[in-house]
């Protein structure tokens, strides 16, 4: 980091970010240009590095698994890097560099009557902001993401993350150099003051769009400060709806997947609802087998039927996102029910029917209205690398700008162009 900024983050909150800003903003107009290849050789500078610095990057975030010893295990778990988690950080990064370059991408070119040429051109969105907790390897996913996509990024990691996040930016910005593109590019805080996210968000004169990646708290406190255009989701109450179709095989291993493969996940089944038929043939099962692998259970009267130890639920059970092994379990009469269920009660993130009754699947494909819907999968598959995205700068909700995994395309948007040859307007 340049000495003034050194000086200014000692000294100084406000002027630091601002910096921070001035300076990618500057450097967005260098990326928003820079040839694929380039942007291609830095992406695998940035994985050949990470692989590199893989035993400094384990010792920083040893640091920081140490001081986090009051935080919630699953909060813990998402912090842990392992060897194969920095690999896998590293295996995205180069992944990403194999997608196609969204950037200058025309289409829709149509001939007006006038005789001018009108289509549409996939440009960056500018500066991004990244405000994220817990997970280091957001900070090498979002920046391979925001560099493939043209865009300058500021990421803002938690301050339980922070050696973590400081090792992994060295690698990108060792990155960016080794390929000839601006270090400001890429910028990670390195202040831990809460307050550099309020000076962060007040910059629309710099960051064009903000994602933060984190708890509800975090989410509604940029929701409500941000002074530029958010992508985001507030929560992820994730439903299984067993049909009365549902094969006993696929419901077992679905339900006990979208909830016991990772607790701490934005796309973990926090509901499972199943029709009374499917219960009868399945539920016990499912019921032990998460109960066995430390899951709590709490359901409906119906539902109680089919485990000993299943507390019943309250209805403030069927909003929560549990982040951790506890589980609401509910009956309902049928589609319809299950249906109505995840529209009072679903946060419109991922949600999947088992069956194997064609039009239920298309019927919950039309009417669930969520950023993922599925059919015969597990909900833990709603992520970017699952996609095909090679990574995901987080999840959107909302129906403006981006909805779902937010990729490389999410990170775009797209400009009208007019070809013409001496046409003017009559």
């Amino acid at each position: 980091m340049p000495p003034i900024a050194e000086k200014l983050i000692e000294d100084d909150v406000p002027a630091y970010v601002l910096n921070l800003a001035q300076a990618a903003k500057e450097a967005s107009a260098v990326i928003a240009c820079a040839p694929t290849a380039r942007k291609n050789d830095a992406l695998r500078e940035i994985a050949a590095a990470l692989r590199t610095a893989s035993a400094d990057i384990l010792s920083a975030n040893d640091h920081d698994v140490a001081a986090a010893s009051a935080l919630e295990p699953a909060l813990v778990d998402r912090l842990k890097l392992t060897p194969a988690r920095v690999e896998a950080m590293a295996q995205g990064v180069g992944d990403v560099a194999d997608l196609p370059d969204p950037i200058g991408e025309i289409t829709d070119l149509t001939y007006r009557p006038s005789g001018i040429q009108v289509g549409r051109m996939r440009v960056a969105l500018g500066v991004v902001g990244i405000i994220y907790e817990s997970r280091p390897n957001v900070t090498a996913d979002a920046a391979a993401l925001c560099l493939k996509s043209g865009n300058a990024a500021i990421l803002r990691g938690g301050s339980e993350a922070q050696h973590s996040n400081q090792a992994i930016a060295a690698c990108v910005r060792s990155g960016l150099e080794a390929a000839g593109l601006p270090a400001a590019a890429i910028q990670v805080m390195a202040t831990t003051d809460r307050a550099a996210v309020g000076h962060l968000l007040a910059l629309s004169e710099f960051v064009d769009v903000i994602v933060p990646r984190g708890g509800k708290g975090l989410i509604e406190r940029v929701s409500k400060e941000a002074t530029m255009p958010v992508i985001k989701h507030l929560d992820g109450v994730c439903h299984v709806f067993l049909d009365d179709a549902a094969d006993r095989d696929k419901a077992e291993q679905i339900a006990f997947n979208a909830k016991a493969q990772r607790f701490g996940t934005c796309n973990t089944m926090e509901t499972l609802l199943a029709t009374p038929t499917a219960a009868t043939e399945v539920l016990a099962k499912v019921c032990t087998a998460l109960a066995d692998a430390g899951v709590e259970l709490r359901g409906c009267e119906r539902a109680r039927a089919f485990h000993p130890e299943m507390t019943l639920a309250q209805e403030s059970d069927w909003y929560e996102e549990y982040l951790g092994p506890i589980l609401a379990i509910r009956i309902v009469d049928d589609l319809t029910a299950a249906i109505a269920h995840i529209r009072q009660y679903g946060s419109q993130h991922t949600d999947a029917i088992v069956t194997e009754n064609v039009s239920n699947a298309r019927r919950f494909l039309s009417e669930v209205d969520s950023s993922s819907v599925m059919v015969n999968a597990s909900t833990r598959f709603a992520d970017g690398f699952e996609y095909g995205l090679g990574a995901e700068i987080g999840i959107s909700t909302d129906k403006f700008h981006a909805r779902g995994p937010v990729g490389l395309e999410g990170l775009t948007s797209q400009k009208w162009i007019v070809f013409g040859d001496g046409h003017i307007r009559q």
